[in-house]
């Protein structure tokens, strides 16, 4: 058995994985929230297309935090080194996607495109200010009884 090895079994012993994820179901609850609210904007603004862009445009980025969330913990847990490549791996498939995306819908005439931008931008903007809030205010008071 290796160090990392044992480093690994102690935390399995500790129940520390837990950790990793516990932030997730607040910035999911936040970002319904933002996909119900955007979807009324845009359903108000643009029409069914406006509510379906905006919809989809929080959806988005919530999809793409969400899956680097649960593979990072996952890879963390399996072995710290696996970090790097796996957050690499998964920067590159994302924004290579994104850019896809974005090729397709850039030129489009679609009444959702706007909302769907201004989508993406208020779901990037609530995961990151709640992710915020939470490491500021609610992982201080928990750090200490679970990574130790």
């Amino acid at each position: 058995m290796t160090a990392q090895d044992q480093v690994a079994a102690d935390r399995k012993v500790a129940g520390e994985g837990g950790w990793r994820l516990r932030h997730l179901p607040l910035l999911l609850v936040t970002a319904a929230v933002v996909v119900v609210v955007g979807a009324v904007l845009g359903g108000l603004t643009r029409g069914s297309a406006g509510a379906i862009g905006a919809a989809i445009g929080v959806a988005l980025p919530t999809a793409s935090f969400t899956l680097s969330t649960v593979v990072l913990a996952w890879a963390d847990a399996q072995n710290p080194r696996l970090v790097l490549p796996f957050g690499v791996g998964l920067y590159i498939m994302k924004y290579s996607l994104l850019g896809g995306v974005m090729v397709l819908l850039g030129g489009s005439d679609w009444p959702g495109l706007a909302p769907f931008g201004l989508g993406v931008a208020a779901g990037v903007i609530a995961w990151t200010g709640v992710h915020i809030w939470w490491l500021a205010t609610v992982w201080p008071k928990h750090r200490h009884s679970v990574v130790e």
